[in-house]
C-alpha cells in the first residue's frame, strides 16, 4: 500500500494537528511516535473548502472507547445485522463485492440508510473507470442499528452519541477526520459474503471521512472508506480512497515548505503513479507511465512528469497536474485508470460458468457461460472465444453457449472444452496488466 508518513514529519508537525482544520491550505496532520499495537494509520481528507484530496496520515485507535449501552428494543435486535444484496451482477466469487454499513441510523431510519447507500454508490459509479465496469460490482448493505441518531462530533466536539460503529468526527482533534471502531465494523462486514471493499456511511451532513487503506488480515477486504451520507463531497472522498485500496495508487499531493518534505531522496517508489524520473528518463528506461507520455488525460492537460507527489514538493513526480489522487472532483488520470482497471480484475472474473464444470458433459449437454456487458461509451464488448483441447473454434466466437453435439467429436476419448473472455481495453497499455484481464472456464466433454 501507500508509504507511511515518516516519523520526522510527525515530530515536526505534531503541533499542527489541532489547528489544521482552521487552515485553507492542507497541512499534514500527524501522530506522535511509531505505530503502536491497537492503532492503525488512516488518511485525512483535505479541508472542506480546499483543493487537496488528502491531508496526510495519522495513527488512530483501531477500537473506539468502551462504554455501556442501553439494551436495544426487540425490533432493533431483529433488524440489526440484516444483509441485503442491493445490486446483483453475479456470484460473489466472480464479482467485486462492496459492502456498505451505516452508522448513526436508528431502526426507524434504516430505509433512509438504504437510500443513502444507493445514492452514494451512484456517485462512485458515475466516475470512470467505475462507469464502464459497473457490472463487475455487487453492492451489499448490512444494517447496523444505532441507539441514537447521528454520530459523535456533529455538530461539535462535545456531542457524543451512542452508535453501532462508534463513528466520530474530531478524531485525533481533527474536525473532518471521521473515525470508526474497526472491530465493530468488521463484526458487521463479516455477515456479508466475502467483502472486497467496505464503505461506512455516517448519518451526518458534516464534511469528513477517513481512508483505512490497509487490507484486512481477518476478512480480506482491501480497505474501509468512511464518509458522511449527507455531504456532497463525501462520495469524492470515498472514490479517492479506493484509488489507494483498489488501484494501489499513491497520493499525488505535496506539502511545500514542510521540513524534511522539500525533496525526496529515496529509491524509486513502487507506486504506479509516482516516480523519481523525469519524462525523458522514464521514456529512456521504458518504465512507469512512459506508454502514456504526451497523451491527453481526462483530468486535463497531457501526461508528463509533473514535479511534486507523494507529499514531497520536489524529487518525486506525478503523471498529470490535477488528478483525483490530488484534487477532489477531478477524474483519474490515464495511468490511474489503468491501475484501477487492474484492481477491478484482481477481484472480478469476466466469465462465469453457468453449466457446472465438475462433471463430464455428453452429447445432450450444453456448455453455458455468463459474460458481463460493459457500459463503455464506445460500445466495446468483452471478447469471447472457445477452444477444444487448446485449439480455437473460431465459428463460436462471441457466443456464450455451445452444445457438445456441435463439437463434431468422432472418438471416445475425453476432451477439454473451454471458453475465454478477455477485456481488450485501450485504457490498458501495460502488457503485464493486459494479461490479467481475462478469465477462462473449462469443461470435460466426450461422446
Amino acid at each position: 500500500m501507500r508509504r507511511s508518513v515518516r516519523p520526522a514529519l510527525r515530530a515536526a508537525l505534531a503541533a499542527a494537528c489541532a489547528s489544521a482544520v482552521l487552515l485553507s491550505a492542507p497541512v499534514p496532520a500527524t501522530a506522535a511516535g511509531p505505530p503502536r499495537p491497537g492503532r492503525v494509520e488512516v488518511e485525512i481528507p483535505g479541508p472542506e473548502h480546499g483543493g487537496e484530496a488528502g491531508s496526510g496520515h495519522v495513527l488512530v485507535p483501531a477500537a473506539g472507547p468502551a462504554k455501556a449501552s442501553p439494551r436495544p428494543s426487540a425490533s432493533a435486535r431483529t433488524a440489526d445485522g440484516k444483509v441485503t444484496k442491493v445490486i446483483d451482477n453475479g456470484p460473489t466469487a466472480d464479482r467485486l463485492d462492496v459492502v456498505v454499513v451505516g452508522d448513526g441510523y436508528t431502526a426507524d431510519e434504516l430505509a433512509r440508510f438504504h437510500a443513502d447507500a444507493r445514492a452514494k454508490w451512484a456517485e462512485v459509479e458515475a466516475v470512470e473507470p467505475y462507469a464502464t465496469y459497473r457490472t463487475l460490482f455487487n453492492l451489499w448493505t448490512v444494517d447496523a442499528v444505532s441507539v441514537q441518531s447521528g454520530v459523535s462530533g456533529d455538530p461539535d466536539p462535545g456531542t457524543v452519541r451512542d452508535t453501532a460503529l462508534g463513528s466520530r468526527f474530531w478524531c485525533e482533534d481533527i474536525e473532518r477526520l471521521l473515525c470508526v471502531d474497526q472491530p465493530k465494523v468488521d463484526a458487521y462486514v463479516a455477515r456479508a459474503p466475502e467483502a472486497d471493499l467496505v464503505i461506512v456511511l455516517a448519518n451526518s451532513a458534516k464534511y469528513g471521512g477517513a481512508g483505512y487503506n490497509e487490507p484486512s488480515a481477518a476478512l480480506g477486504y482491501e480497505g474501509i472508506s468512511t464518509a458522511s451520507a449527507g455531504h456532497p463531497k463525501s462520495g469524492q472522498v470515498a472514490i479517492h480512497e479506493t484509488g489507494h485500496s483498489l488501484g494501489k495508487l499513491a497520493d499525488e499531493y505535496f506539502y511545500p515548505g514542510v521540513p524534511d518534505y522539500e525533496k525526496y531522496t529515496g529509491p524509486e517508489p513502487a507506486d504506479p503513479n509516482t516516480s523519481t524520473l523525469d519524462a525523458e528518463g522514464m521514456a529512456a528506461q521504458r518504465t512507469k507511465w512512459y506508454r502514456w507520455l504526451g497523451e491527453t488525460s481526462p483530468d486535463g492537460g497531457t501526461v508528463a512528469a509533473y514535479e511534486g507527489a507523494g507529499y514531497y514538493a520536489t524529487g518525486l513526480r506525478r503523471p498529470t497536474d490535477n488528478s483525483l489522487m490530488r484534487v477532489l472532483g477531478k477524474p483519474f488520470n490515464l495511468p490511474g485508470v489503468e491501475a484501477m482497471i487492474a484492481g477491478f480484475h484482481r477481484h472480478a472474473n469476466v466469465v462465469t460458468p453457468l453449466t457446472p464444470t465438475d462433471r463430464t458433459l455428453r452429447l445432450r449437454h450444453t456448455a453455458r457461460a455468463a459474460v458481463p456487458a460493459l457500459a463503455a461509451a464506445d460500445g466495446r464488448r468483452i471478447e469471447v472465444r472457445w477452444y477444444l483441447d487448446g485449439r480455437e473454434l473460431k465459428r463460436f466466437e462471441g457466443r456464450t453457449e455451445v452444445r457438445v453435439a456441435e463439437l463434431w467429436l468422432f472418438d471416445l476419448r475425453g476432451h477439454r472444452l473451454s471458453v475465454t473472455a478477455r477485456d481488450r481495453t485501450d485504457s490498458v497499455r501495460d502488457p503485464a496488466i493486459a494479461k490479467t484481464l481475462s478469465s477462462t472456464a473449462t469443461w470435460n466433454v466426450r461422446l
